[in-house]
């Protein structure tokens, strides 16, 4: 088992952030692992979700969550991304 390191890019305390976060991060090739997306779901105001990248991916993406809170997507946006993305692989 290889051991990569992941390092946490964002936190977030409502879970349709999150999923806009990490959609938006899949879509541009990052991996992307969510931690307390279960418990954020089932009580969002106690559990936040954090998001993690290894950490080559780390300045990547930082730059495109810092693109994403100056101008902010909306999720049709990130659906066409996520399609496009699936139609050019």
């Amino acid at each position: 088992m290889s051991e990569e390191k992941f390092v946490t890019v964002a936190t977030f305390p409502e879970p349709m952030e999150a999923n806009m976060a990490r959609s938006a991060l899949e879509a541009a090739g990052i991996d992307v692992f969510m931690q307390g997306e279960t418990a954020n779901s089932l009580l969002p105001v106690a559990f936040s979700s954090t998001l993690q990248v290894r950490s080559e991916d780390e300045a990547a993406a930082r730059s495109l969550l810092s693109a994403m809170d100056q101008s902010p997507e909306s999720l049709e946006d990130v659906t066409a991304a996520e399609i496009a993305a699936e139609d050019g692989k």
